[in-house]
């Protein structure tokens, strides 16, 4: 088993602000598990590694079937940052339109969202394509330190 312990990840804020954020469940045996919140988990996920995107997509569905009935303005936001589905983005896109124009500076995609999913679709790779390098990027001079350190034993 392998154990990665990391201090700081890409994108995602510092542990105090994690912590206010969390998420507490309690599992039918009563043990209490604090969680990463579903937006910072999302950002967390966003790594250079494939299992990580379809995880993404799955969340964010997930929360936007459970709320999508009656969303407050905080899951309306996160969904137009966040999903990866075309269909569930084009569907948010136009009901909540005048939040998507104006997140449009944060998530430039969001201005292909009122089209086709086929016109969404190449944004959304653009999209993950450009995440996966910025954290190979940023993992790129820790993993060599951390080889460093392996050989210098």
């Amino acid at each position: 088993m392998r154990v990665d312990v990391m201090s700081k990840m890409r994108g995602v804020a510092v542990f105090a602000k994690l912590w206010k954020r969390r998420t507490t469940i309690e599992l039918p045996d009563g043990t209490i598990c604090d969680l990463l919140s579903l937006p910072d988990l999302v950002q967390a996920k966003k790594t250079q590694r494939d299992k990580d995107w379809p995880m993404i997509r799955r969340l964010v569905e997930a929360h936007y079937f459970q709320h999508r009935r009656d969303p407050n303005p905080a899951q309306v936001k996160f969904w137009l940052r966040e999903l990866r589905t075309p269909e569930l983005l084009i569907e948010i896109a136009r009901v909540k339109a005048g939040v998507c124009r104006r997140l449009v500076a944060v998530r430039p995609l969001l201005a292909h969202a009122t089209k086709a999913a086929a016109a969404l679709e190449p944004e959304l790779t653009a999209e993950e394509t450009a995440e996966r390098e910025l954290d190979k990027i940023y993992w790129l001079p820790l993993r060599r330190e951390l080889e460093k350190l392996r050989h210098s034993k």
